[in-house]
């Protein structure tokens, strides 16, 4: 649930996630029935407002239909009042989409909200009609449930431009007469899948490890970016071209999420109830990783891999299995992740990469060689601000035994990131320094 959808921010942390969950399957069956992504997307904000409202006192033993029920309420209000203008009775009372069967009466509502058409709509968001970076936008608001500013830096990008691009996409599929029937040719699904693997890898890391927030994970998130991923795993043919990447985007989500049950600590503050302190990859205890994931991980991209034109997912998740399958981060073979990173900024080139792989470059080469590279990567554009740049760099510096400088940037990045978790970690890194 977002902002943007009208729901108030005092939402309490249950209602929120009952939302989060069940909106995203319950505008994709409203599109389904009614073939109008606009007017269905209108309708269930409307429905989110009321359920933020309604469900804190009362929460329904059915979230997905419930939302169904009033969404469809609205949107039959909406097609009423445009008719009455329009004079298209017909449509309006019989809710007949182009192309679709359309709402009945006779329709209950459990056979309307048992179906999950959560991949339909992934892939009618990335319509041809509508230009990538749009795709992603929409996709990540419609499917993902992400508001405006979460996406915005999730992708780098003004807050406002992801405003416009969302409007833009909404306003050509209208216009495209979109159906939400998956294309017939392969070459133009496959076209469409490369957004719907961006976006679930965008989701997965919204939920990994909040943009803002108090909190730094959210497992709503990341668990519907697992199961969706899992879904198309599922429905995609063995033999199709893009079937490797999908193992591989599957694998990079089940070795990161492995090490969640590592990444947080209970606090050591004297307070009732202190915060949860982050915990980095190198000090963690890898006891706790998840064992099984780890071995379904490296199973997936080792498949994947082995068809020998690997794409930037199954890269990602080759460099997520050498750290999983190592002891310790002095047993990772660092020279193989840096290898790997050669690939990836060829393959899949973005900031994130290069960042990644000036810590590599460090771990083989010395901190002072990170340093330098990170001299060049800083002054990528959609980096400029970025706290992870200052916390790199903060690491680097207290690698090369210049705790002055490291404290500096430690305290900057701190300043700059917006998940709590974060910012706590970074500002006792920045204090340990001080003595």
């Amino acid at each position: 649930m977002s902002a943007e959808r009208g729901a108030s921010d005092s939402v309490d942390d249950e209602t929120e996630r009952m939302l989060r969950a069940a909106a995203p399957a319950a505008l994709a069956i409203l599109v389904r029935t009614t073939g109008d992504f606009d007017g269905s997307e209108d309708a269930m904000q409307d429905a989110l407002v009321a359920a933020a409202t309604q469900w804190p006192d009362d929460p329904p033993q059915n979230p997905r239909a419930w939302l169904v029920a009033v969404a469809r309420r609205r949107y039959v209000e909406q097609v009423r009042a445009d008719v009455a203008r329009r004079r298209r009775e017909e449509r309006a009372f019989g809710l007949e989409p182009p192309g679709g069967r359309g709402l009945e009466a006779s329709d209950t509502l459990s056979e309307a909200s048992d179906v999950d058409d959560s991949l339909a709509l992934l892939v009618l968001c990335a319509h041809p009609a509508v230009a990538r970076p749009s795709q992603v936008a929409l996709t990540l608001r419609a499917v993902g449930g992400l508001t405006t500013a979460e996406i915005a830096r999730a992708l780098f990008v003004p807050e406002k431009t992801i405003g416009q691009r969302i409007s833009r996409a909404k306003a050509r599929i209208r216009a495209a007469g979109a159906t939400f029937d998956p294309p017939a040719d392969r070459a133009e699904l496959a076209d469409r899948l490369a957004t719907v693997f961006t976006v679930l890898a965008v989701i997965y890391t919204e939920g990994h490890t909040a943009s803002s927030g108090e909190s730094l994970v959210r497992v709503d998130l990341s668990s519907e970016a697992i199961r969706l991923t899992r879904m198309l795993r599922q429905a995609t043919p063995v033999d199709a071209s893009w079937r490797a990447e999908v193992d591989g985007l599957l694998a990079l989500m089940l070795l990161t999420e492995a090490r969640r049950p590592a990444r947080l600590r209970a606090g050591a503050g004297t307070g009732a109830f202190p915060m949860p302190e982050l915990v980095p990859l190198a000090e963690q205890d890898r006891s706790l990783w998840d064992a099984s994931l780890v071995a379904e991980g490296v199973a997936l991209v080792e498949g994947a891999l082995g068809t020998g034109h690997p794409g930037p997912f199954q890269l990602q998740a080759a460099i997520a299995a050498v750290h999983d399958e190592a002891q310790s981060t002095d047993a990772t073979d660092w020279r193989e992740i840096l290898a790997l990173y050669d690939l990836l900024r060829v393959v899949g080139p973005g900031p994130m990469v290069e960042l990644g792989r000036v810590v590599a470059v460090a771990m083989v080469h010395g901190p002072d060689a990170g340093l330098h590279a990170l001299e060049s990567v800083a002054l990528e554009p959609a980096l400029a601000g970025h706290f992870r740049v200052h916390a790199v760099r903060g690491h680097l510096l207290e690698r090369a035994e210049r705790p002055d400088d490291a404290r500096t940037s430690f305290a900057t990045a701190a300043s700059l990131a917006l998940n709590a978790a974060e910012r706590r970690y970074l500002e006792a890194k920045a204090a340990a320094l001080s003595h």
